[in-house]
C-alpha cells in the first residue's frame, strides 16, 4: 500500500535499520522512528563491543544463523560504502583444556552448517603464530570476524531514513499505543501520532512497550549487565584480534574474552550480572519498579534456580577485579589486574519464558498492524540489516522472507 506511514518505536540499530529498510524499499510510504532518549543508539547499541559475528555458534536454520550470515555481508558492503569502519581482525576460539575439545570440535561442525567463511581448526603451535601472547591447546580460526562502530553505523541509518522523507523524532518517550481505525495511535502523554503500520523495536523496554500493544506478558525482559576491563595502553599490543573461550551451551553468554575496538584499545570481558534495573548500567543503578516486576514473574524464579551457582561466581568477578581477571589469564597468560583498568558496562535485554528460560533465538510477534520484536540479543548487531528485511516481509507479506 502506497502513501502509508509506519512507525518505528526504538531508535537502535535494529529499529533504525528496520526503518531504513522500509523508507527504501517501499516507495510511497513515510517512516517516523519514535526514541525516548535525545539522541540515537543511546543503551544497547552505544555499549556494543563492536564485533562482527561470523556465525559460529548459531544453531542451524535458526533465525539467528540465517541472519547473522546474511547480515554481515550487508554491513560489510554497507561499511565500505559509507567509509565506516571494518576491520577484519579474526577471531580465535580457544580450548584451554582437554575437556573443552569436544565442545570445540561441536562448534565447528556447526559453524561449517552455518557457512562460516574460511574458518579452520589450528594447533597450540597454530595460536602462537596467530596470537604469539596466547594461550590454549587448541582453537578455532576465524579470520573473517570483524570489528565496526555501531553507533556510527545507526547514525548513519538515521541519516537515510530522513534522506528518503521520514523523520527521527527523539525524546518521545512511548507511554500509550492506541487502535485506531485503520491504525495505530502512538502518544507520549502530551502528543499523539498517527501511523498506518507499527513496528516495535524497544530493546530493554520490549516487554513493557509490546505490553501497550496488547502483546502477551511472556517473554518478559531481564537484564544482564556485562561489565568490562581495559587493557592499558602499553598492554594493548598483547592482542591482534578476538580471542574467546569455547562457549558452556548450559548458559547463553560467552564468557571473558578480548576484543580489540576500532579505537585501538582493547577491552576484556565481560561478565554477566543481574542488573537491578533495566538501565542499570551501574552497581548502584536500582529501580524498584523493575524488581517488582521481575518478582512476580515465575520465570525469574525457575531461572534462579538453574544457575544461581553461575550468578554467584559472575558477581564475585563484579567485586573483584582479580577474580574477573582470573579466567581471562587462561587466554593470555601474565595477564592481571596490573594490567588493567575498569572500563565501561552494557545492559543486555535477555529474553525469559515462563519456564525459566533463557530465549536463545530473535523472537517476533505479529498482532495485525503491530509487530513486536520480543527478543534480539547478539548477533542483532551483526544482523541488523538482515533482521530489518525479515521483518520488512513479516509486516507487508506475512512470510518472514524475502519479499
Amino acid at each position: 500500500m502506497a502513501d502509508e506511514t509506519v512507525g518505528v518505536v526504538g531508535a537502535g540499530i535494529v529499529g533504525l535499520a528496520t526503518g531504513r529498510e522500509i523508507a527504501l524499499r517501499r516507495p510511497g510510504t513515510r517512516v517516523v522512528v519514535f526514541e525516548k532518549e535525545p539522541q540515537v543508539a543511546v543503551h544497547q547499541t552505544g555499549h556494543n563491543s563492536g564485533v562482527v559475528h561470523a556465525g559460529i555458534y548459531y544453531a542451524p536454520g535458526s533465525l539467528k544463523a540465517r541472519l547473522c550470515v546474511r547480515g554481515v555481508s550487508l554491513l560489510r558492503e554497507y561499511c565500505q560504502e559509507r567509509g565506516l569502519p571494518y576491520q577484519e581482525t579474526g577471531k580465535l576460539v580457544v580450548a584451554v583444556r582437554r575437556d573443552e575439545l569436544g565442545r570445540m570440535e561441536s562448534l565447528y561442525e556447526r559453524a561449517r552448517n552455518n557457512h562460516v567463511p574460511d574458518l579452520r581448526k589450528v594447533s597450540r603451535d597454530g595460536i602462537r603464530e596467530i596470537e604469539p601472547h596466547a594461550g590454549g591447546i587448541a582453537a578455532l580460526h576465524s579470520p573473517r570476524t570483524a570489528i565496526t562502530d555501531y553507533p556510527a553505523v545507526s547514525r548513519e541509518f538515521a541519516k537515510d531514513i530522513e534522506a528518503a522523507g521520514g523523520g527521527i523524532r527523539t525524546a518521545f518517550p512511548v507511554t500509550s499505543l492506541t487502535r485506531t481505525a485503520g491504525g495505530i495511535e502512538v502518544g507520549n502523554g502530551e502528543e499523539r501520532v498517527r501511523v498506518d503500520r507499527l513496528i516495535l523495536c524497544a530493546g530493554l523496554q520490549s516487554d513493557t512497550v509490546a505490553g501497550l500493544a496488547g502483546d502477551s506478558r511472556a517473554p518478559r525482559i531481564v537484564p544482564f549487565r556485562g561489565e568490562y576491563m581495559l587493557l592499558r595502553p602499553d598492554r594493548a599490543g598483547l592482542v591482534r584480534g578476538l580471542i574467546y573461550p569455547v562457549p558452556d551451551p548450559r548458559y547463553p553468554f560467552l564468557g571473558v574474552h578480548f576484543t580489540p575496538r576500532v579505537d585501538g584499545s582493547v577491552e576484556v570481558g565481560p561478565n554477566a550480572v543481574l542488573a537491578l534495573a533495566k538501565e542499570g548500567y551501574r552497581l548502584r543503578d536500582v529501580s524498584v519498579r523493575d524488581l517488582a516486576r521481575l518478582a512476580v514473574y515465575p520465570g525469574v524464579r525457575k531461572m534462579a534456580a538453574q544457575h544461581w551457582r553461575t550468578g554467584v561466581k559472575e558477581y564475585r568477578g563484579s567485586l573483584s577485579a582479580a577474580a574477573f581477571m582470573r579466567a581471562a589469564g587462561d587466554y593470555v597468560p601474565g595477564v592481571g589486574t596490573a594490567d588493567v583498568v575498569r572500563g565501561g558496562a552494557g545492559v543486555r535485554a535477555q529474553a525469559l519464558d515462563p519456564d525459566g528460560s533463557l530465549v536463545d533465538d530473535f523472537r517476533i510477534h505479529r498482532m495485525g498492524r503491530v509487530t513486536a520484536v520480543r527478543n534480539a540479543p547478539s548477533p542483532a548487531a551483526t544482523a541488523s540489516m538482515a533482521i530489518a528485511e525479515h521483518i520488512r516481509a513479516t509486516v507487508f507479506t506475512g512470510s518472514g522472507g524475502p519479499v
